[in-house]
């Protein structure tokens, strides 16, 4: 969530959905250690971003106050993925694997800073790796086997990949 927006409690909100309205029709929404829950009671677009009015929050103080939340959805409330989709979420903790099949680590997170999405793999010892999620990495998404397979480049052409 972003800053507040006028004087009644609104409050600048990014969504992450295919359609961003759909906030509307989740339900609460809750915050990541799930110890506030705020439902969207109305929003309206703005760009990149909605304007949205929280059921409990009327003054600018209070919308303030909620800047930098983050808020989630309850899963069992998205929508049915199709074949071939997943969510974000469906990745954590599934195994990462090369080509060949060797353990590289466990996904951790899955990020987007603006210029597209970023897996991060935290491996069994050292730092994590932060891995483009298309363009140079390739990943083959295999829900029901319980990994994600990591194909660079060089590995599709057949050369050994260097993955740190």
């Amino acid at each position: 969530m972003g800053a507040a927006h006028g004087l009644r409690g609104e409050v600048r909100l990014w969504t992450f959905t295919e359609d961003p309205m759909s906030v509307t029709r989740y339900g609460p929404l809750s915050t990541r250690d799930g110890a506030r829950r705020l439902e969207v009671s109305q929003a309206r677009g703005a760009g990149d971003h909605l304007i949205a009015a929280l059921t409990g929050v009327t003054t600018r103080e209070q919308a303030e106050r909620l800047n930098g939340t983050e808020l989630y959805v309850a899963r069992d409330k998205l929508p049915e993925t199709d074949e071939g989709e997943f969510y974000h979420a469906d990745l954590i903790g599934l195994a990462a694997v090369d080509a060949a099949g060797t353990a590289i680590g466990t996904v951790a997170a899955i990020h987007n800073f603006g210029a597209g999405d970023i897996i991060e793999i935290a491996p069994p010892r050292g730092p994590t790796l932060m891995l483009p999620f298309t363009g140079a990495v390739v990943p083959t998404v295999d829900i029901a086997g319980g990994r994600v397979v990591i194909e660079t480049p060089e590995e599709i052409d057949g050369e050994e990949p260097d993955l740190g």
